[in-house]
């Protein structure tokens, strides 16, 4: 695609926010990066004249960001070419209009004021047409991924999906061809005559942490804890 060229992506009447516009943020790199550091996502679509978003596990794997589920869920079996699916011409393959977010909370802002009170986050939202994954090397690099996505190197300690399992699991792309992000950092910002009021003033940090992994009763007790989960 001709953004994939550029080191920025183009903004668009819906990429471009209508308020705190400085706030945008088109960087190739940053929206990547920020994509990476989560997994997961909420994809929004429209079911019978109805807006639905539905929070799910993504992956990104290049220029494309990657979905999955039953093939019996409904936003699958519309991307297929059910009804409520995106409209196709002239033999186009099936697809759904979607908006993809991802959100990372960093802080609570607390301000002087109520009307102030904010939060520091980063977040991406990729607009466009999701469509069904059929090659098999893309979707097997795309289950790897999402697999990935939750623990690197996951998907190389585990035993991959088998026929029936694959008959049974669907797969969207969406292409990073319409998206931007949006970042809000920093203090609150009180109004001035608002300085002096007696009230306490600041940003509470937000982190992700993780705690002990829990094995399976069922586990044989002689497997060591993978290094990847000693790492975190």
């Amino acid at each position: 695609m001709e953004s994939a060229m550029r080191d920025t992506y183009e903004p668009t009447d819906r990429t471009v926010p209508t308020r705190s516009k400085d706030r945008a943020v088109y960087d190739r790199e940053r929206v990547h990066a920020l994509l990476d550091e989560a997994y997961l996502c909420h994809l929004g679509f429209v079911r019978d004249g109805a807006p639905v978003v539905l929070p799910t596990l993504y992956a990104r794997v290049g220029e494309r960001v990657y979905v999955h589920g039953s093939t019996g869920s409904r936003p699958l079996r519309m991307a297929n070419g059910t009804p409520g699916g995106a409209a196709t011409e002239g033999g186009e393959e099936p697809g759904l209009a979607v908006c993809l977010t991802v959100t990372h909370l960093d802080g609570l802002v607390l301000a002087r004021s109520a009307f102030h009170h904010s939060m520091n986050y980063r977040s991406v939202v990729i607009h466009g047409t999701a469509h069904p994954v059929t090659d098999p090397e893309e979707r097997r690099i795309a289950l790897d991924a999402l697999v990935d996505a939750v623990i690197p190197g996951r998907s190389r300690d585990s035993r991959p999906a088998n026929p029936r399992e694959l008959a049974a699991t669907a797969v969207l792309g969406l292409d990073l061809a319409e998206v931007s992000a949006k970042v809000r950092t920093g203090p609150p910002v009180d109004e001035p005559e608002d300085m002096d009021l007696p009230y306490w003033a600041g940003v509470v940090p937000v982190v992700r942490s993780y705690g002990t992994p829990i094995p399976d009763d069922a586990m044989d007790p002689s497997i060591p804890l993978p290094e990847y989960l000693r790492d975190r």
